[in-house]
């Protein structure tokens, strides 16, 4: 591994230990000619798979995009930024556990709105009001009605 600092090619690792979430491993480093410590992170490299828009368009699914989802709709929400990230890491594991190579945009807006609402209920009637496109107030009334019968089931 070459050091940050000189850029000399060879460092020895000095501890390894997997990340909390157990999805990479941690090493602590320290460089044989400058003798600097630093760290690096290694995890398997993903198979990316690509999204399917409702125009016929296809690009690369990002955990970024997602997570800026979440965080647009919490905006002003007394959510923590590390709900919305692990969030986003199960909404990814979910779709992969289904889908090996495309999944359709609407599915991925499904299990966003999924989440939110588990989250916060206003947050997810936030994002519905975009994602559905709500036109009018009464779109918005039935989108309400939906998640007041879904509280009061007694399975959630």
């Amino acid at each position: 591994m070459r050091c940050p600092f000189c850029q000399a090619d060879d460092s020895k690792v000095l501890d390894s230990r997997q990340t909390e979430n157990k999805m990479a491993i941690r090493r602590r480093r320290e460089c044989t000619a400058c003798r600097r410590r630093f760290t690096t992170y290694e995890k398997y490299e993903e198979l990316t798979f690509m999204v399917a828009k409702k125009d016929g368009r296809r690009e690369a699914f990002s955990q970024t995009k997602l997570i800026a989802g979440l965080t647009k709709a919490c905006e002003k929400r007394p959510i923590p930024l590390y709900v919305l990230e692990d969030a986003a890491l199960n909404i990814e594991r979910e779709l992969r556990d289904v889908y090996e190579w495309e999944i359709p945009s609407q599915v991925i807006g499904e299990a966003v709105m999924e989440k939110l609402c588990q989250i916060d209920e206003i947050a997810y009637i936030r994002f519905a009001s975009v994602y559905r496109q709500f036109t009018d107030v009464q779109k918005f009334t039935e989108e309400l009605d939906h998640l007041l019968k879904r509280k009061n089931t007694p399975e959630n």
